[in-house]
Order: C-alpha cells, then sequence, then structure tokens
C-alpha cells in the first residue's frame, strides 16, 4: 500500500481524449505574447491587484527571467542569489562587492549588497543538513532563504520536543534563522472530487500532471510518486476503474519519492487516450502548456488542483528541503505561498504557460499562517522530464498550429575527440522560426537560436547520426532535417573532463564540498559522468550529490542499510547534464548520516 495517496488535477483526462500533440523540446520556448486570463486573474485574486496591474507585473516578471538568463557568467557564478522584486518589478541580485554591484546595475539589475557570499550561505546549509540528519521532531523545513541572505529553519512549535530545543540551539550558534508556525505540510491525500482524476489500481483517486512522450513517442503522464510508488499497477481514467488508461510505475523504476523528490510516470498505453496540452483551470479559460521553465524567488505562480481548484501565489524559496515524519525527506523542492488542499497532490504547477512543477504538499488548509504563509510546495517539473528522458506535451500559441519546413542541408563543420560541430540552412515558417533543436539519434542533445551548434560529451573515435528540427514561437516542430553521419577523433577527451585531487575528510553527520571550477563554454553534455575515489568505513552512510554551476542538485548515491561495508576505491555515476551550464563552479557533495565511522575523498572528476 502507498505512503499517502493524492488527488489533484492538472490536464484534464477527459480532456486526454480530444487533443494530440506532437511532443516538442524539454527547452522553454520563447515567452509568449501575452499571458493567459486565467493565469492573469489568478494573480489578481491572490495579490489583491486589479487585471492591469496583474498584467503589468506578470510583464515585469517576463523581462527578469530574460535578464537573468543574459547576466554575465561570472557575474551570476559571484552571486549569493536573484529574485523576482514585484514591488520595483526588477531582478534584483545578491551580490558582496561594490564592483560587482556596478556590473549587475550596468547589466539592467537592481543590486543588493550582502555579507553572506553564495559559498558561505551553502556551508551554512549543509551544516544544517548534516545537524537534521534523518529527522528531527517538529523541523519540516530547512534552506537557503536567498532574499535576506541567511538559511533558515522551519518549525511546527506543536511538534516540539526536548530534542527539538537541543537543535535548534545549535542551529542558532550557526546564525541561522528559526520560524516557528503552528502547523506544518504533509503530503496530501483526499477522497474522490469533482474534477480530472485518476485511479491507481483500487486506491483513492490522484489526478494527472503533465503528459509526455518517451524518444520513441510512446505516451505517459507525470504526476506525484507517492501516487505512483505500487509497481505495475492499472491506471484507470476519468470515468472510474471501467475504464484503463494504462500502468502506474512500469517495471518498478518510474516513480520515486524520497530525498531525491516526489515524481512518478503512468504510462497511457489504451486506445482512444491522447494527450492534451489544456490544462484545467476551473471556470476560467484554458491554459495550453508551451515549454517548461525553472522558477525563480518571486516568481508568481498558479497550480490547478482538485480541490483547491485554481491557485496562485508567489515563490518563497527554491532547493528547500522538507520532512514530512515518518523518515520521509525530500530535497530541493520550490516553497510557495499559495492555498492548497488535500486532494491537490500530483498537479501542474504553471510560470506563465511554462511547466514549472508536480504539486507535492502543504498544509492543507486556506487559511495563511502569519508566521510564513500557506507553505505549498511542488516538485520541479524538469528534473522529472530529465530523469526519465522524457518530452513534453506542449501546444502552440495564438492559434499557430503549422509547423516550420525542415532544416536544409545538415553537415558537420568539425570534430574533436569529445564534440561535434554542425551546421544547416535555415528553415522557414509562416510566422517565424525561433530555435532549431539538435539530436543524437532520438536523444535531444542541444536547442539553439542560429544554425549553427557543437554537441560536446561525446566519446572518442566513435560513430553518431545527427538530425536538427526547427522550432516555431508556438511550439510547433518541423520534420527531421537529413542525417548527418560523422564519427570523433580519436584521443582524450578533449579538455572537457575535470577533477579535484584534494583530500577531504569525511566526519560522522557533516558534510564535504569539493569544487571544480570550469572554463568551459556551452551546455554540458545531456549525460555528465563522474568519478569518485573514497577511502571510508561504511558506505552505507554516505550520500553522494553532485551540484552544477547553478546549484542544481543530481543525487547519484543514497544512504541507508543495515550493515556497513567499506568503500575503497573508485565509483562511477551519471547524471543528466543537458539543463546545465557547463562553465562554473561544479561541486560534489559528500554527506555522513551515520555514528562512528571514518573516511576520506581522495579524488574526483567529472566529463561535461
Amino acid at each position: 500500500m502507498r505512503r499517502h495517496n493524492g488527488v489533484l488535477s492538472c490536464l484534464s483526462v477527459m480532456a486526454l481524449a480530444t487533443l494530440g500533440l506532437g511532443p516538442v523540446a524539454q527547452a522553454a520556448s520563447p515567452p509568449v505574447p501575452a499571458h493567459p486570463d486565467a493565469e492573469v486573474n489568478g494573480v489578481a485574486a491572490a495579490f489583491g491587484l486589479t487585471v492591469s496591474e496583474a498584467k503589468s507585473q506578470l510583464a515585469a516578471q517576463d523581462e527578469a527571467h530574460r535578464l537573468a538568463a543574459s547576466l554575465p557568467d561570472g557575474l551570476r557564478a559571484r552571486s549569493a542569489g536573484q529574485w523576482f522584486d514585484a514591488a520595483t518589478g526588477k531582478l534584483v541580485l545578491a551580490v558582496t562587492s561594490a564592483a560587482d554591484a556596478e556590473v549587475a546595475r550596468s547589466s539592467g539589475a537592481e543590486p543588493r549588497l550582502v555579507r553572506r557570499t553564495k559559498a558561505d550561505l551553502d556551508r551554512t546549509d549543509a551544516a544544517v543538513r548534516a545537524l537534521v540528519g534523518d529527522g528531527v521532531p517538529g523541523v519540516f523545513g530547512w534552506g537557503v532563504d536567498v532574499r535576506n541572505n541567511e538559511v533558515g529553519v522551519s518549525v511546527d512549535r506543536s511538534r516540539k520536543t526536548a530534542e527539538t530545543e537541543s537543535f535548534l540551539s545549535r542551529a542558532r550558534d550557526l546564525g541561522v534563522r528559526i520560524t516557528e508556525t503552528g502547523s506544518s505540510p504533509r503530503q496530501q491525500d483526499g477522497t474522490i472530487q469533482t474534477g480530472s482524476p485518476w485511479w491507481p489500481g483500487g486506491e483513492s483517486n490522484c489526478s494527472v500532471g503533465f503528459g509526455a512522450t518517451d524518444p520513441a513517442g510512446a505516451k505517459h503522464f507525470l504526476t506525484a510518486g507517492h501516487c505512483t510508488n505500487d509497481r505495475d499497477q492499472a491506471a484507470y481514467g476519468a470515468s472510474g476503474q471501467q475504464n484503463r488508461t494504462g500502468t502506474s510505475n512500469v517495471g518498478g523504476t518510474r516513480s520515486v519519492n524520497a530525498r531525491e523528490g516526489d515524481m512518478g510516470v503512468v504510462a497511457v498505453t489504451q486506445p482512444g487516450w491522447e494527450l492534451s496540452a489544456a490544462v484545467n483551470t476551473w471556470g476560467e479559460p484554458a491554459v495550453t502548456v508551451t515549454g517548461s521553465a525553472e522558477a525563480m524567488v518571486g516568481d508568481r505562480v498558479c497550480h490547478s488542483g482538485n480541490t483547491s481548484k485554481w491557485k496562485c501565489g508567489e515563490v518563497k524559496y527554491t532547493h528547500k528541503a522538507v520532512d514530512y515524519g515518518g523518515g520521509l525527506i525530500i530535497e530541493d523542492l520550490t516553497w510557495t505561498t499559495a492555498c492548497s488542499l488535500g486532494g491537490d497532490s500530483g498537479g501542474g504547477w504553471l510560470l506563465g504557460t511554462k511547466a514549472v512543477g508536480l504539486h507535492d504538499g502543504g498544509p492543507s488548509q486556506c487559511v495563511p499562517d502569519p508566521s510564513d504563509g500557506d507553505m505549498s510546495l511542488f516538485q520541479p517539473v524538469i528534473e522529472a522530464l530529465n530523469k526519465w528522458n522524457l518530452t513534453l506535451v506542449t501546444g502552440g500559441g495564438n492559434g499557430d498550429t503549422n509547423a516550420p519546413s525542415a532544416p536544409g542541408n545538415p553537415r558537420s563543420t568539425g570534430t574533436t575527440s569529445s564534440s561535434v560541430s554542425l551546421a544547416w540552412d535555415a528553415a522557414t515558417d509562416d510566422i517565424g522560426v525561433t530555435g532549431y533543436d539538435v539530436y543524437n539519434g532520438s536523444t535531444l542533445a542541444t536547442s539553439v537560436p542560429g544554425t549553427s551548434a557543437t554537441v560536446n560529451g561525446l566519446d572518442p573515435d566513435t560513430s553518431y547520426a545527427f538530425t536538427v528540427k526547427a522550432r516555431d514561437a508556438a511550439g510547433n516542430l518541423s520534420p527531421a532535417s537529413g542525417v548527418v553521419s560523422v564519427k570523433t577523433q580519436p584521443g582524450d577527451s578533449g579538455g572537457r573532463t575535470l577533477s579535484n585531487d584534494a583530500d577531504f575528510a569525511i566526519r560522522d553527520y557533516q558534510q564535504v564540498f569539493s569544487p571544480v571550477t570550469s572554463t568551459l563554454t556551452g551546455q554540458a553534455a545531456a549525460s555528465v559522468g563522474i568519478s569518485v575515489t573514497i577511502r571510508h568505513t561504511c558506505a552505507e552512510d554516505l550520500g553522494v550529490t553532485l551540484l552544477d554551476p547553478r546549484g542544481k542538485a543530481y543525487p547519484l548515491k543514497y544512504s541507508g542499510g543495515s550493515a556497513c561495508t567499506a568503500w575503497n576505491g573508485v565509483r562511477t555515476f551519471t547524471a543528466p547534464g543537458s539543463s546545465s551550464p557547463a562553465g562554473g563552479k561544479w561541486q560534489l557533495r559528500i554527506t555522513d548520516y551515520g555514528p562512528g565511522d571514518t573516511g576520506v575523498l581522495d579524488s574526483w572528476s567529472l566529463t561535461v
């Protein structure tokens, strides 16, 4: 039986039978000219604005995201965080020097001089995570608060014990801000509600998140992992358990509800079910998903839930951990002020028309806690798409359904032992081509705005087959170009393997951060290889995580096990890196979750 049942809705399951759309790349397409009415009205209601004020605020938010993406890499790497300030309509960048403040200002951002660097915040955050270990009574959240340039810990005062007070005393010694609330979030459950449910076997209903396809074109939808934890469970559609749509958690490898995240996949295999990009907005005009994005602190985001319906709020934290109790800790979630209720789990969160998350949990009440808001949480959706190599189902904006022509004359313009450079002739479109997606076989390798690209992270002396598809502003994809068959040169990795050979002691209940600074340009490879050499008396105590230059976490190994076995030597891992920049500071985080053991991180390397 599952730990929790969820019910929520984003894509109407009934609507799945009405609209079949081809997949597009996961990379976010350019912003559409106008925000959907449902988002504008939801933001206006959530923040007490007029419709005109909400439109202006959302336009400023779009501009903040465009500016954030164009900031100089060095400035972004040195920054202690960024957020959208709705009051001023500007992107705010936390910096620690007057020189960086001037660069930020000249780039168009509003600088905020702060005392703590990103490294300072990361060290404190790591120390708090080590103190939390496998959980402390009443402590339900911890992470970096970029707006206040500090690390915060959230505590449910009704669940405090002597152990909690001891933890809080040590946390205060680290300079951590403690916020006490009268409630704490939980992974939401609920009874069958009107809306867009699906049933996992004979259990209580959950709801559909976002439709997606795999490289072979097979249909799936994403939802919460705590709805899909039973292996190979029958999934039923909107008319109940007489109408099967497919199978949940096929093979037992399509569901996660642990430190890594809360996300799962249902395979849509039965005839008559098609995937829709239309979001159920509960009486407002439907929103059509046009791509995916990462949410930023300060963003106005909305979610569709089977119980709370269509609710909007502000992103308060990103990459913040939660403890739901019973040993269930989930890291790197996004926390918001939006209202949510039991029955909303698994549904879609949106930034404009971009998918940003899958609903995870909340306090199951729509009465704001004055201490810290409503605290609804979601799992970033791009992580789920990357984990299972799925492509979001999207629809075109502004009624544009005409796909561009196929790019012409694809060709190789150069190779190294680890990269291939490609070029092609421009495609045509009735509205306009906005970019191109390059595929390595059936896998998306990179997305670019122009008619050339370099695919990195390839193996030496290996043959590859590339194709290119054009993309327009509505998200329509062209047919594939002709195939470019090319072989990389023999030799080493072409200088894209980075390493740190410094020794770091691994101590009980503490974290080690080993950095590698990259001066490479472009995106990381679709699959990043990591090699880790450790000497430690208990491998089961250790958790290993890769942090990319933007702070995104890729869990490589989890702790756990009843016995201890030694780790003496090299272990290799892979992580999806297609959404990460190749340049900047990469970090390997080693967390020791157990007592009485010793060890050393000898060295590690990654190939990007």
